[in-house]
Parts: C-alpha cells; structure tokens; sequence
C-alpha cells in the first residue's frame, strides 16, 4: 500500500503559480522584441541595478575577474571541468556517423553537425552557480559549437568573478554580464548589440524557463526546467540523518523545490522527519530550505520495492537519490529520471558540481520523454543520400512514383518518373504522373 506522511502543494497551486509567471514573460518578451537595447537596459536596471555601458565583457574585464579569483579556486574550477570535459569527450566519441549500402548503389548516411551559435545561461541570484558555466559552455564547445555566448547576471554590483573564471576557462566567445528573462530575451530574439543564437541552455528560475519555453521554436533548447527537484529512494540500510541531508541538501536551491523521500520503513520516515528539524536548526540556508520543505516536501511509505518502483516512474523527478540494498534494481528497471545517483557514497552534489556529468536535467515530469542536457544535444544528425548508378535509380523511381500515387502526389510522382525516364532501360516505363 502506497501512503503519504507528508503532502506537497496542491496542483492547482502550482499551476496558479505557473500561470502568473507565464503572463509576466509574455509581456517581457514582447517588449524585448519591440524595442531592443533599450527594453534589455530598462529590464537589467530593474531587476539587477545593473546598466554598464556594455554588458559584454571586454578582454581586459575578463582579466581582471580571473585576477580576483584565488589560484585554489581556479584549481578546482579546472579539476572540475577536466571531469566534465572527459566524460562529454567519451559520449561524443560514441556519436559515429552512419553510411551504409541499403540497395545495389544506393547509399545512406547521417552526420552529427554541431549548431552554429549557442546560448548559456547561467543562473547567479541567490546562488552563484559557477558549474553551470562548465556544464553548458564546456559541453558546447567539446561537441564543436562555433560561437558560444555565456550569460551570467551581476552578482553584488559587479560580474561574478569565479563565474566569468569559468566561462573563460569553459571556452566562451561572448561573455555577457546580464541575468533573467532580458537575458535569455536577448540571445534568443537578439538586438542592434547582440546577435542572435540558434539555441538556449542552462538552468535557471522559474521565469528563465518560462522564457526558454515561450522562445522555443524561434530556438531551440536543451529541456523544458523547473525548479530542482529531489527524489531519495532509500530503506533500513541507511539512516535518518542521511536522508534528510540529502534531502535538504537541495532543498536549498530554492522556496519551490520540492524534496521527497520514498522509503520502504516507516521507522525510517519518522527519523528522517525528525533529522530534517534538527538540521533545520543548524543549517545555514534553513531559511530558502525550510521553505521548500513545508510547501513541497513529500514523504512517501510504500510496502515492497516494486511499489517504490512504481512510484518514482510516476514522479519521473530530475535527481533520484538511491540508497538501498540493491540499487541495481533502479538502474535496471527505472525508466523515468533526469539522473541517477546510486548507492550512499555518491550523491547529488556530486553530480551537481563535479564528478563529471551534466547537471541541466529535466524536471516537472520531463523525465518521461528526455534526458538531460549533453554533448548530443549541440548537435543535428543530418542525413544524406546518393544513388550511384542509373539501374538503382530506375528501380527507387518505379516504386516511389507508384507510391506517390496511391498518395494522390502526381508532382512527386513525376520527379521519380523523370528519373525512370532518363536513367531506366525502357524508353517510357510507363505513363508519366502529369500525362495521365
């Protein structure tokens, strides 16, 4: 049996929250693509306090962030994006591109082009978030993106040093001081001072991915992402305290992140219930934690692990946490997750920060249709054909005029009928889709 000791927010709740949001960017957006410069200005003011007379970083800015940013920091920054760096460079190695002989001298193949003009977005309100830069930056850059444009909003009046730190040492071309919806606007809709890209990644608040969502079409982008979500699978091989620190570990993203322990031991639940107030009371983001916690905090009993099972492919949230006897089980069986952390020794943080795979994962249910942001989502696999010789191409055209027809398609019928015509053996194979 399937049972709640503690319930989130209530879905009409959420999607009154989405709706006010989605009328707020409508409008931003809009008056972005009216008027440009000057909308991003008036926006990046309003917002952030913020109105340099350029908000792309010169290369002397650039230095003179790197020179605020202590050689330890820098050390990790790299040892971090050494991580990620290989583990993009080994899944785009698994990315070959395909030929093959399918009739006598007919060929077909694809080939993964990487997109001319990507923009990252890295979030740096409340938190910094100096791992975004190399997940989406440095992953653009292993797959061949030309032009990579960073955003990254000012942080204490000034551009984050680490932030600008990791931009640079990502690979960035373009490094924009400027945050928020103005700053996905501006690299998706473009303007007399920025062009536009082709694509939009990274995480961010909930109006960024709004605003990611509302340009989709006019761009790509990596994934539909909402606020950080966290799901711990766990039983009586851990304990309380474990959880609710995994739990509130995440919590801290932000007031709407819903954190969830799914357990087979009620024994379990409470402790973990009553390690999360006493947490709570050490932490020093309990503030933003507590929170998320109250509003979206869930804590789910079920029987058996099939139940459990069950439970978190319906859930499909971006992080799952596994810390069970078996964790193979999930990785065996669960379909629907932005990433799998499994077993205690690693952890969300991990993933998040430095262990080498990407962090930009799909929330609010995504889960069940993509995975999260990676090497091959900055690349197009295009195909290709080629008939080699005329034998083939009378025998592809035959069929593909008759199919044509049972369409009702004469135009296309006549373009294989053509080719019948030129290349085949018989003079007039049969009567052409425009003469009949």
């Amino acid at each position: 049996m399937i049972r709640h000791l503690k319930a989130g927010a209530s879905l009409e709740t959420r999607a009154e929250a989405d709706r006010q949001v989605r009328e707020t960017v409508e409008r931003t957006l809009a008056d972005i693509q009216a008027r440009g410069d000057a909308a991003i200005r008036e926006l990046s003011e309003k917002f952030d306090g913020w109105s340099p007379e350029n908000f792309r970083l010169s290369e002397a800015e650039i230095a003179q962030a790197m020179s605020e940013v202590s050689e330890r920091d820098l050390d990790d920054i790299r040892f971090a994006q050494a991580q990620i760096r290989r583990f993009a460079e080994a899944q785009l190695a698994s990315m070959q591109p395909v030929e093959i002989e399918t009739r006598p001298g007919v060929i077909l193949g694809h080939k993964h082009l990487p997109m001319n003009a990507v923009g990252c977005y890295i979030p740096g309100g409340s938190y910094p978030m100096v791992a975004s830069a190399h997940m989406s930056v440095l992953t653009a850059k292993v797959a061949g993106v030309k032009r990579v444009i960073a955003a990254a909003p000012p942080y204490k009046g000034k551009p984050h040093p680490a932030i600008v730190a990791a931009m640079h040492l990502a690979g960035a071309d373009e490094i924009l001081v400027l945050g928020g919806v103005q700053a996905v606007g501006a690299m998706a809709i473009g303007s007399d001072s920025i062009a536009p890209v082709d694509m939009l990644v990274g995480p961010g608040n909930a109006f960024v991915a709004e605003a990611k969502r509302q340009l989709y079409g006019r761009v790509g982008i990596d994934l539909f992402a909402g606020p950080t979500e966290t799901l711990v699978i766990a039983d009586e091989s851990v304990d309380g305290l474990l959880c609710a620190t995994d739990l509130l570990g995440q919590a801290e993203h932000g007031p709407t992140s819903p954190a969830a322990l799914l357990t087979n031991s009620e024994a379990l639940a409470r402790d973990t219930l009553a390690a999360i107030e006493e947490l709570l009371q050490k932490l020093p983001t309990a503030d933003i934690a507590r929170q998320a916690w109250e509003s979206h905090g869930e804590i789910i009993v079920c029987d058996t692990h099939e139940e459990m099972l069950q439970v978190a492919n319906e859930m499909a949230y971006e992080h799952v946490q596994v810390m069970t006897e078996d964790p193979d089980f999930y990785l065996e069986n669960m379909t629907n997750y932005g990433a799998l952390f499994l077993g205690p020794r690693t952890n969300v943080a991990y993933g998040d920060k430095v262990i080498g795979t990407n962090h930009t994962l799909p929330t609010k249910k995504a889960a069940r249709y993509t995975g999260g942001l990676w090497v091959g989502k900055f690349l197009k696999t295009c195909t290709y054909q080629r008939v080699l010789t005329d034998e083939a191409s009378a025998e592809i055209g035959s069929y593909c005029s008759r199919l044509c027809m049972l369409e009702g398609f004469a135009g296309h019928a006549e373009q294989a009928n053509e080719r019948v015509r030129r290349y085949g053996k018989q003079e007039v194979p049969y009567a052409s889709a425009v003469d009949a």
